[in-house]
């Protein structure tokens, strides 16, 4: 299992939400590149990054992604507002190891289908769940489906991995959803990465015991909750 470094882009700064609000703004850093390279010099490997402008329709941050995925020695899965076949190539082009797609994803399966098979090992779906059930459109628009269906319904697909993110804990420090851990687990036998609410060593032992492939997190590093140069190098390398 590794620990990947979440990076939030909002208006051109890195910032963490509190449960997926955007009326509830955590962490606000003013040089998402310089927080890159950070992460890196700590020796991660892999960055999750994420255009919440994009998602929601409210802007873009494409020069900072480009500029992240530029940097050497890392993998970069780069999501938001990813919703048709360009964006995808755009990003795979920009140097993204992987490109995060959710909303379309969710709601279009021959989509999905379409640009896994075209790009494979190269897709990341994300399932984001709140109360649950999956929502969509950067966490606006709730739904009544089940994030384990949909990870079903993608289990032939040769995709990079499957991301499941519980935003009902996001940026609160309660730790992780496992009851929808061990779900999605076994919905699936894909790569599987997990974000929201890992607060502790504890935390990330508990999504180990699940056999979770990555846990991505947010606000416990920028605050200082869990302190990245403490994790043990088997958990980021």
């Amino acid at each position: 299992m590794i620990v990947v470094p979440a990076i939030d882009l909002r208006e051109g700064h890195c910032v963490q939400l509190r449960g997926g609000s955007y009326d509830d703004e955590l962490v606000r850093l003013a040089d998402p590149v310089a927080v890159a390279t950070r992460w890196r010099e700590l020796g991660f490997a892999e960055l999750h990054v994420i255009d919440l402008d994009a998602a929601i329709g409210r802007g873009q941050n494409t020069s900072i992604v480009a500029a992240i995925c530029a940097l050497s020695g890392l993998d970069v899965h780069v999501g938001g507002g990813v919703r048709d076949d360009e964006s995808v190539i755009a990003r795979l082009d920009a140097g993204a190891r992987s490109v995060v797609v959710g909303t379309r994803a969710v709601a279009d399966r021959s989509w999905l289908e379409r640009v896994a098979t075209a790009n494979p090992d190269c897709v990341s779906l994300a399932l984001d769940v709140r109360g649950g059930a999956l929502t969509t459109d950067g966490w606006q628009v709730q739904t009544t489906s089940d994030p384990a269906d949909a990870a079903r319904a993608a289990a032939a697909l040769p995709l990079y991995q499957v991301i499941v993110t519980a935003v009902d804990v996001e940026g609160d420090a309660r730790g992780p959803d496992l009851e929808l851990v061990r779900r999605m687990r076994a919905a699936t036998s894909q790569r599987l990465g997990v974000a929201g609410g890992v607060a502790s060593t504890d935390d990330l032992a508990s999504l180990r015991g699940l056999d979770v492939d990555a846990v991505i997190i947010g606000t416990a590093l920028y605050t200082g909750v869990l302190d990245p140069e403490a994790l043990s190098q088997e958990l980021h390398t």
